[in-house]
């Protein structure tokens, strides 16, 4: 939880970095309102497959994962002795055969899930691409997937909100299968719900709760669940103080010095930008910088650390004062208005020749709200 600029995003971005280097695939999805509303599931699995990311594939690896699975599957068959290399038919037989196996624990929901993969299995077995991507398409999520390569499957329809539940069951069954440490889901801007229509919001935070109860009883095993949002989302009364028993499952006492904070809690706060903590990102965004460029020593001596704080004043000033929301663009304007013309050009002194400026276009619209107005025409009255 935090306000807009802590770096909730990023943290996110670097928990999934270390996750991935410690063996887990990853899948980030933004959730918005009509792109990918929370309470439809299936739109949060198709985002999340369309986005999963292991080490070796930074995104779009569910079909890497599908076929390294077949791999290790029908490796794991030949180990056995009893089926030759080069008999295809038979290898495909057992593959299929283990295949079950491997996913009977999902129990009979996941039928039409092991279809698919059959399907999937069979079409490259046979050279037959356009229905293998088709079938995979459908495996991932996708919608409008050819009639043809789903009867070559023996699917029907598509994974609606409940199917999804189960063929998330599935994708964490093939990921153990092969190898990995579990699937870390990252579901950023969760407050939008609070911004959605009230039937629409209702669901949605159901949804979550649903998700938060079945990890708890052990249906997913390997996934760890990642929620981002603002204090407003966590502590308003259009966010997760809606759904009561939501509200229990993320309470946390805040009341403490922040220093004190409980690292395994439900909610994980993150405390804001101020000017100390700019600047010192200012200082080593410079130093990397300054690693790669030829005139090093130029870079810091004219953006040193007191230029630097003078920037930070200035950025914020424009905006405000509120330092929380100025990390992007001042960081923007340090690496593409100074550092850039620093390095290029032996007489520019941005002391000397540059003057901050700042363009409405060049802002978000949280960024755009908190500028000063220059005119009483561009003030906005609610009346």
């Amino acid at each position: 939880r935090g306000e807009y600029g802590c770096g909730k995003t990023f943290f996110a971005r670097w928990l999934a970095d270390k996750a991935r280097k410690l063996g887990f695939a990853t899948s980030e999805v933004q959730i918005s309102e009509t792109e990918t509303p929370l309470y439809r599931l299936e739109t949060v699995y198709r985002r999340m497959n369309e986005r999963l990311a292991t080490s070796d594939s930074f995104d779009g690896a569910f079909r890497n994962i599908i076929d390294a699975w077949f791999y290790t599957l029908e490796q794991d068959i030949l180990a056995e002795g009893e089926v030759a290399e080069t008999d295809e038919a038979q290898l495909l037989i057992k593959t299929n055969e283990l295949l079950e196996n491997r996913l009977a624990s999902l129990g009979d929901t996941a039928q039409t899930f092991s279809l698919a993969l059959r399907g999937y299995r069979r079409a490259q077995a046979e050279n037959d691409l356009p229905t293998a991507d088709g079938i995979a398409a459908w495996l991932a999520g996708q919608p409008n997937v050819a009639a043809a390569a789903k009867r070559y499957a023996g699917i029907k329809g598509e994974i609606d909100h409940f199917g999804a539940l189960t063929c998330l069951q599935g994708i964490l069954s093939i990921l153990r299968d092969s190898g990995f440490s579990g699937l870390l889901l990252v579901l950023d801007e969760v407050e939008t719900i609070q911004r959605m229509r009230g039937d629409v919001r209702e669901k949605s935070l159901n949804a979550l709760r649903q998700m938060i109860d079945e990890i708890d009883s052990g249906r997913f095993p390997g996934l760890y669940l990642l929620i981002t949002g603002t204090t407003a989302f966590y502590e308003g009364p259009q966010g997760i103080k809606r759904l009561e028993p939501l509200a229990q499952r993320l309470h946390v006492d805040f009341q403490t010095d922040a220093r004190f904070d409980n690292p395994r809690a439900p909610q994980i706060r993150l405390p804001p930008f101020d000017l100390e903590r700019l600047c010192a990102v200012g200082v080593r965004i410079r130093d990397i910088f300054a690693l790669h460029a030829d005139n090093a020593a130029r870079i810091r001596e004219l953006c040193d650390d007191g230029y630097i704080r003078q920037f930070a004043e200035a950025v914020a000033g424009r905006l405000g004062g509120k330092v929380g929301i100025a990390p992007r663009i001042f960081l923007k304007k340090l690496v593409g208005d100074v550092l850039d013309r620093i390095d290029q050009f032996a007489d520019f002194d941005p002391r000397k020749h540059y003057a901050l400026t700042i363009d409405d276009s060049e802002l978000t619209t949280v960024e755009r709200s908190t500028t000063a107005a220059s005119d009483v025409d561009n003030i906005d009255l609610n009346l």
